[in-house]
């Protein structure tokens, strides 16, 4: 079943978290709490995200696509120029 979060919105109230950033990556506790939200609902089994961007929501999508090479590690072939990520 797909879960639909609403990823809009300026964070006036935020102000001093969201002048670089989009509400939903604001941090809590280290990780965003758009990531929270996730693991909430995984925990219930539900996996099937769809993100409906507004402010910023370039960031968000940046987030997520640069999300496995910045928090895993990795080892670089270079004989064959690929990339083994380490989870």
């Amino acid at each position: 079943m797909k879960v639909v979060i609403l990823c809009g919105g300026k964070g006036l109230r935020m102000r001093e978290l969201t002048e670089s950033i989009p509400k939903p990556l604001a941090e809590v506790c280290g990780k965003p709490m758009l990531w929270h939200i996730m693991m909430s609902y995984k925990h219930y089994g539900f996996d099937d995200f769809v993100l409906l961007l507004g402010y910023k929501g370039e960031k968000i999508k940046e987030y997520f696509i640069d999300y496995k090479w910045k928090h895993n590690d990795f080892t670089l072939e270079t004989e064959s120029n690929s990339i083994m990520f380490f989870e």
